[in-house]
């Protein structure tokens, strides 16, 4: 170990981090040995799915933080092939979730899924961590793929099912719902911002596989407390109705057959495109054809969530660059003191964490005086802010020169327009998503909504592999003429959604919203009580902000 003497900025942002984990580890001990069932006003069930979730997302972001340069550096792909690759990878991770969802209601319940889960990704990190000696002729590259295909689909089981289980401690009227979820989220991006740094930071500076390794054990320390925590949930997450062994472990078996489809896709990007074009068509197909069977003003609420949905692949492809043409960016152009390039990703969640207060309060603060944007307009925000991110960017960039390295406050800036697009858009949906849609179609909405933030982690390695130009390596030049295009696009978009918002608005029909037993979030309103849950029915205040990932 360096004599602190001698550290650099990575080591005590590293350090820092560590104590940071230290200290939540602390109070979750305390947690797990009080005898009492609940902890600061909530069920110790809560705070067991937070430990559980938070080293989970500490895994997943920490191996995806290292992702795009262990493509790059170790495995020899081009940086545009590389982005797409990372493209592919997580807009499967978001497709999944279907499936692990629909496996869990029906059959497993949430717990198994979720352990299930989580053994998937434990075997995915690990194998992650089997380096070879590099490139792409080097054998042990199928060991690669393999590791994504484990990871993809033990995000399918886990991700969904485990915020369901959150949901389940509670009852519907309990206001304490929100409270919960709002812990819960901590825990993601908690993990999310520590992974980052610590997988980035010994990844980038000791070995790939001590980063990987770290994932790994990450994500097997996140399986113990779950298995552990048992008792502390109380019921929740449990089958629907009791499930033969045979059938228990059929469903495993499509899980692995999962994992073998996915081991394929992912090397064939063009493929995934395909079937992308094909299921979204005739998922927007199913949906209009429901739709034009309901009453009149369902049916508009449905155009209102078809409009908003339509708007996630350009803005997740925008925001997803982080992940890989920023990263890249950020590694062989920004003057960055030292610091590895992948830590840079844990900007995002810290400005979550610091930010999503604030906005949380703000919507309450309108929304009480009738002031608060409605959910397309907030759309609109949010896509106008991406691109104010991107030309941010370039600006700076340009205007500090192209052939000198650019400043890091700029990849600041860039992050914190991001994350403030992020918040007016992805809790806003998903709240949209539940409020809105009939019963009958409350989960093929919500699939809905995460296949095309799918397709927006796919159009995301496009665009990145577009930086890359004709020979596949990013120029700086080169990446700013990508960003500046997309920024106006993405401003353009922004003006023109904020123009037609009160006619989406007046779709989504929030007078009567209270008075459809229909809806999907109508028992989670709490009867006629618009305002539970800090819901305003007549403007739009949203409670929470949750992470997409």
């Amino acid at each position: 170990m360096k004599p602190m003497g001698l550290w650099q900025e990575s080591d005590w942002i590293t350090a820092i981090a560590v104590v940071v984990l230290a200290l939540f580890l602390a109070t979750g001990a305390k947690v797990a040995i009080q005898k009492e069932p609940e902890f600061a006003g909530h069920p110790k069930g809560l705070y067991m799915l937070f430990f559980a979730e938070m080293w989970e997302r500490f895994s997943y972001y920490g191996m995806r933080a290292l992702l795009i340069f262990y493509l790059t550096k170790h495995w020899l792909f081009s940086d545009g092939k590389a982005t797409l690759i990372y493209g592919a990878y997580t807009s499967l991770v978001y497709i999944t979730p279907v499936l692990g969802g629909y496996l869990a209601d029906r059959y497993l319940g949430q717990r198994k899924a979720v352990l299930f889960g989580g053994l998937l990704l434990a075997a995915g990190h690990s194998l992650m961590a089997v380096e070879g000696v590099g490139g792409q002729n080097d054998p042990t590259i199928n060991v690669f793929w393999a590791a994504l295909a484990f990871i993809i689909v033990g995000s399918g089981f886990l991700k969904a099912n485990i915020s369901v289980m959150v949901g389940q401690l509670y009852k519907l009227t309990d206001v304490r719902r929100d409270g919960a979820y709002t812990v819960f989220y901590m825990g993601i991006n908690v993990g999310a911002a520590i992974g980052t740094i610590l997988v980035g930071y010994l990844g980038e500076t000791i070995g790939w596989g001590y980063g990987f390794g770290l994932a790994g054990l990450g994500m097997l320390l996140g399986l113990v407390v779950f298995v552990l925590g048992k008792k502390a949930l109380n019921g929740a997450g449990e089958a629907p109705r009791p499930l033969s062994r045979n059938a228990e472990f059929t469903i495993y078996g499509i899980g692995f057959l999962a994992v073998a489809v996915c081991w394929a896709l992912v090397q064939y990007q063009d493929v995934i495109q395909g079937l992308l074009v094909v299921a979204g068509v005739s998922l927007l197909g199913y949906v209009l054809y429901e739709s034009f069977k309901l009453p009149k003003e369902p049916r508009e609420r449905m155009f209102a969530i078809l409009f908003l949905i339509s708007l996630n692949p350009l803005f997740w492809g925008l925001f997803e660059q982080a992940g890989g043409s920023m990263s890249l960016f950020t590694d062989k152009f920004v003057d960055r003191g030292g610091v590895p390039a992948s830590i840079f990703q844990s900007i995002n969640p810290i400005l979550i964490m610091i930010l999503a207060p604030i906005f949380a309060g703000l919507w309450v603060f309108l929304g009480k005086r009738r002031a608060e944007p409605s959910a397309p307009a907030k759309f609109g925000l949010a896509l106008a802010q991406m691109g104010l991110a991107n030309l941010v960017l370039v600006w700076g960039a340009e205007a500090w020169g192209i052939a000198v390295m650019t400043p890091v406050i700029l990849v600041f800036a860039y992050y914190f327009f991001a994350t403030t697009a992020e918040l007016c858009l992805s809790p806003v949906g998903l709240s949209a998503m539940n409020r809105l849609a009939p019963k009958f179609l409350a989960s093929l909405i919500m699939g809905a909504w995460f296949y095309m933030t799918a397709v927006g982690n796919f159009v995301a390695g496009k665009i990145g592999e577009a930086t890359g130009g004709h020979d596949g390596d990013i120029t700086k030049q080169g990446l700013l003429d990508v960003y500046q295009l997309f920024g106006w696009i993405a401003i353009g978009a922004g003006v023109a959604v904020l123009a037609i918002s009160p006619i989406v608005k007046r779709w989504m029909h929030l007078d009567t919203l209270g008075q459809d037993d229909d809806l999907a979030g109508r028992a989670e309103m709490g009867g006629d009580r618009g305002q539970d849950a800090g819901m305003f029915p007549q403007d739009e205040t949203i409670p929470n902000s949750p992470r997409k990932a």
